[in-house]
């Protein structure tokens, strides 16, 4: 299949340093709630690109649950891939497309649990078949068919009937900390406008225009 016809010229917005914040959490606020006054569908879906030991990366989408100057937090199965191969090692990158708005924000830092406190008090606000949909599931394993899925989740339901659902071991969140952000606003004829924030030793940010 030739895809070499399928184009679209970036024409909305451009990007000058002027315009930038020097705090790159504030700049990546300033993005995100446009992102949500646009009515973007799940603005805050993010790519997560992990690499085991060995070399071998993977890729997938979860769920931007909550940021501050700390850092991005997400939740997931501490026994699912991605955990796996945060723990052989931390070093990831994280990618939001806001295409609408011909936009992408790409983040790489370092991934860490974050406290099961915190965990526990995001898992109480979830939905109650979220609740149990973490209990049911061990993320990334190999299943024979969807029929046992949701046999599981009808134990599970059952199981937790009377009262509150408790927050499993085997689930929680990741924090990541930043060392690099860039900022990239689409422009006419390819010629894009790149920043990117890199973190100094004293945790002040240095800004540069990257080339297109």
């Amino acid at each position: 299949m030739d895809l070499s016809a399928l184009r679209e010229e970036y024409t909305r917005n451009g990007l000058t340093r002027k315009a930038l914040d020097q705090d790159p959490f504030k700049q990546f606020e300033k993005w995100f709630q446009q992102a949500c006054q646009a009515e973007l569908p799940e603005p805050n879906a993010m790519s997560l690109a992990t690499v085991s030991a060995q070399g071998e990366p993977s890729i997938r989408t979860v769920l931007l649950k909550y940021f501050d100057e700390k850092g991005f937090v997400f939740f997931t199965n501490y026994e699912s891939r991605k955990a796996q191969q945060i723990a052989e090692n931390p070093q990831v990158a994280l990618l939001f497309l806001w295409l609408p708005l011909e936009r992408q924000v790409k983040i790489q830092g370092t991934a860490t649990k974050i406290s099961t406190a915190e965990s526990l008090s995001y898992f109480t606000t979830r939905p109650r078949g979220s609740q149990l949909g973490a209990w049911c599931s061990a993320q990334s394993s190999v299943i024979t068919s969807r029929q046992l899925l949701e046999m599981k989740f009808e134990e599970i339901k059952n199981k937790f009937q009377q009262g509150e659902i408790p927050l499993p071991s085997f689930w929680g969140g990741y924090r990541i900390t930043p060392r690099r952000f860039e900022f990239w606003q689409g422009r006419p004829n390819r010629l894009h406008d790149r920043f990117s924030y890199t973190s100094g030793d004293d945790r002040t940010w240095e800004i540069h225009r990257l080339a297109p």
